[in-house]
C-alpha cells in the first residue's frame, strides 16, 4: 500500500506573532556566552574617554570588543568579514545585539581606539584566569617567533648599503665644494682647508645658498655652474634621502619601505628551515599551562635582546615579577643571566654550549678552556702538562645592546717544544686564553639550576608550553601574516590573537570533566567578579 509522504511546513514568508529570539538559539555552553560575560566585566573607561560628546550616537565599545574577540576566536581576522558576519551569523548577531556596524567602523575601532589599551584588556582577562586558578603568574615559559609583516618582501633598505652610498656621495660633494670654493676664492670651506667629510644635508644646503649669493659666483664657467646646479637638484635630495633612511633604521640593519617599522628577518618556512629574508616582527610570549600570560612585539630578530623589555612589560601589567623564568638557549647570555639574578628571579635557561658540555667527548678534552685548572686565589690557569698560564691583561668589550663585558687574558710562558702543542692549539707563539669570569660564574649557576631535580622537572615542560601555542596560532588558526602596518597596530593585532587563544584555552579547560560548564562559570563571573572587575585595574591587581 502506497503511503503519502508528509513534509514539515515551512515558509520564508511565514508571519509570527512574536519575533524570533536569538538567545533561544544559542546553547548555554556556547563560547559566545563566555565572551559576552567576560567583556561585560572589563573596565574600559580609557577607551570610552576617547569618544567625543555631541553628534550622532556611537556603537558601544563593549559590543565592538565582543564581535572582535569572537571573530578572532573563529579565525576571522578581516573587518570586512566580521561586518558581513554581523548580518548573517546568529552568534555575531547576538553579540552585536542586532546592530550592524560597517567594516570601517570596526577597523577604526581596532586600529585607533585599542591603541595603548589592548595590553590592559589582555591583562584583565589574565587576572580573571588567575582568580579562577587557571594560571598563577609564578612561572614564565618564554619563547619567540617571527611573523611576517604586511609589507612587500622586495621593498628592503639595508643599513650597510645606505652608509656606503652616503659615504661615496659625501666624497663627491666634498670634491665639488672644494673646487667651487677655490674658483670663487670664498670662505665657504674651513679656514684650515680641511674637507668636511661629515657634511650633512643642512650644511650642504647652506653652502649652496652661499655659493649662489656670492657675487664672485658669476665668474664660474659654464661647467662649474652646471656642477652647482647638479649639486642642488640631484645630490642634495639624495643626501637627504640617505639621512632619512638612517634615521628610520636607528639601530636596525634593515627596514621595509612599505612598513618602515618592519625589519627583514630570516623566516623558517619550509621543512628544511631554509626560508628567506622577509619583513617581519619578533613576537615574544610568556605562557603557563599553554595560556599566554604576556606578549611583546619587537623589531630585532635575536631573542636574547628582547628579554629585559619583555620582563618589564610583565611587571608593568601585573605589578609583580614571576618567581621563575624558563627559556631556551637563545636567551642564555651574560646580560640576561645578570638581569635575572639582579631581579632575584630563579632562571632555567641553558647557554649555547650547555648541551655540548654534557657530552663525554667534551669532558675528556683536557685542552678545552672549561676543563683547565683555575687557581682563583692567585688568578692563573694550569695547562694539561702543568705549565702555569699567568694573566697578562684584562680586555673590555661592548655588545650590540651596549652591555660591557670584561675578559681576562692568560698566556703560557713557553709552548715551544711541547709534545701536546698540536692537540692544544695551532696558532703561532704561546697559547692565549680569554675567560669572562663573570659569565663563567653565571653559567655555573645556570647549570646547577638546570641539573637540579626542580630544574629537570620544569625545563622538561618547556617544549610543551610556548612552542605548541605558536603552532596553534600559526597552523590551526592560520595566523602567519599581519594584516596591519606599523608596530603599534601590529601589537594590537597580536593582542587580539593572544586574547582569542586564551579564550580557546579557557573554554577547553572549563569544558573538561575537572571544571564546571561554561554557563555555570559565567554565572560565577557574574556573582564573584562583578564588583571586583568594575574597579580600576590597579584595584583588580591587588585583589
Amino acid at each position: 500500500m502506497f503511503m503519502q509522504p508528509v513534509f514539515k511546513h515551512h515558509s520564508v514568508h511565514q508571519q509570527v506573532l512574536f519575533p524570533l529570539n536569538l538567545n533561544d538559539l544559542i546553547s548555554e555552553n556556547h563560547s559566545s556566552r563566555l565572551i559576552d560575560s567576560v567583556v561585560e566585566k572589563l573596565e574600559i573607561s580609557e577607551i570610552i574617554s576617547q569618544y567625543k560628546g555631541g553628534g550622532t550616537s556611537s556603537y558601544h565599545p563593549k559590543m565592538l570588543l565582543k564581535i572582535l574577540f569572537y571573530g578572532y576566536l573563529n579565525n576571522t581576522y578581516s573587518c570586512r568579514k566580521i561586518a558581513k558576519a554581523v548580518k548573517e551569523n546568529i552568534y555575531f548577531m547576538w553579540l552585536s545585539g542586532g546592530l550592524q556596524p560597517d567594516f570601517r567602523t570596526i577597523n577604526d575601532f581596532r586600529g585607533q581606539k585599542l591603541k595603548g589599551n589592548i595590553e590592559k584588556l589582555f591583562s584583565q582577562l589574565v587576572i580573571m584566569m588567575v582568580d579562577l586558578e587557571l594560571v598563577s603568574l609564578e612561572k614564565q615559559f618564554i619563547d619567540g617567533t617571527k611573523i611576517e609583516a604586511n609589507a612587500h618582501k622586495y621593498s628592503f633598505v639595508w643599513k650597510k648599503s645606505v652608509e656606503k652610498n652616503k659615504e661615496r656621495l659625501q666624497s663627491k660633494i666634498d670634491v665639488v665644494l672644494a673646487e667651487i670654493g677655490q674658483a670663487i676664492e670664498s670662505d665657504l670651506m674651513h679656514t684650515d682647508n680641511q674637507i668636511d667629510t661629515k657634511i650633512d644635508s643642512q650644511k650642504l644646503e647652506e653652502k649652496i645658498q652661499a655659493i649662489n649669493k656670492n657675487s664672485k659666483s658669476d665668474f664660474l664657467n659654464k661647467k662649474q655652474k652646471k656642477v652647482v646646479q647638479k649639486l642642488e637638484n640631484e645630490q642634495l635630495p639624495k643626501l637627504k634621502e640617505y639621512e632619512q633612511h638612517l634615521e628610520i633604521l636607528g639601530s636596525r640593519n634593515s627596514y621595509s619601505k612599505t612598513d618602515t617599522d618592519a625589519t627583514f628577518m630570516r623566516m623558517k618556512e619550509d621543512h628544511m628551515l631554509n626560508g628567506q629574508l622577509k619583513p617581519a616582527y619578533n613576537i615574544q610570549i610568556s605562557t603557563e599551562n599553554q595560556i599566554i600570560t604576556h606578549y611583546s612585539t619587537h623589531q630585532t630578530s635575536t631573542d636574547f635582546t628582547t628579554l629585559e623589555t619583555h620582563l618589564e612589560g610583565f611587571k608593568d601589567a601585573y605589578q609583580k615579577q614571576s618567581n621563575q623564568v624558563i627559556a631556551d638557549a637563545g636567551y642564555g647570555s651574560e646580560e640576561n643571566y645578570q638581569l635575572l639574578e639582579k631581579k632575584e628571579v630563579e632562571f632555567f635557561i641553558p647557554y649555547n654550549m650547555y648541551r655540548i658540555e654534557q657530552t663525554l667527548k667534551h669532558k675528556k678534552n683536557l685542552f678545552h678552556t672549561q676543563n683547565l685548572f683555575y687557581n682563583q686565589e692567585h688568578d692563573f690557569l694550569v695547562c694539561p702538562i702543568g705549565q702555569k698560564m699567568s694573566k697578562i691583561y684584562t680586555k673590555k668589550s661592548e655588545t650590540t645592546t651596549g652591555f660591557i663585558q670584561y675578559h681576562s687574558v692568560y698566556q703560557a710562558i713557553n709552548c715551544e717544544g711541547c709534545p701536546m702543542r698540536g692537540q692544544c692549539f695551532k696558532a703561532q707563539g704561546n697559547r692565549k686564553i680569554e675567560i669572562n669570569h663573570n659569565l663563567q660564574k653565571l653559567k655555573t649557576k645556570a647549570r646547577e639550576n638546570l641539573e637540579s631535580e626542580l630544574g629537570k622537572e620544569i625545563y622538561s615542560k618547556r617544549c610543551i608550553e610556548p612552542e605548541p601555542v605558536f603552532g596553534n596560532i600559526k597552523q590551526n588558526k592560520g595566523f602567519k601574516r599581519f594584516t596591519l602596518n606599523k608596530i603599534n597596530k601590529v601589537n594590537i593585532e597580536f593582542g587580539l590573537v593572544a586574547i582569542a587563544h586564551n579564550f580557546s584555552k579557557w573554554i577547553a579547560k572549563v569544558s573538561s570533566e575537572n571544571y564546571k560548564p561554561i554557563f555555570t562559570l559565567t554565572n560565577q563571573l557574574n556573582n564573584c567578579l562583578g564588583q571586583f572587575l568594575m574597579l580600576d585595574l590597579e584595584h583588580a591587581r591587588n585583589y
